[in-house]
């Protein structure tokens, strides 16, 4: 039980650094993979497989 918080921790850290990097970059092609990846994440994050 606690591993599945640790994991969802993990998640969410990962999801804040890549909505932070949608923010902070520049570039289309990197705001495009970030989302995707971002996409990826919260799926995930809420458990939807």
């Amino acid at each position: 039980m606690i591993l599945t918080y640790i994991y969802l921790l993990i998640v969410l850290l990962i999801v804040v650094m890549l909505v932070w990097n949608l923010f902070e970059t520049d570039s289309l092609i990197e705001k495009l993979s970030g989302a995707i990846a971002l996409i990826m994440f919260l799926l995930r994050l809420f458990l939807i497989k």
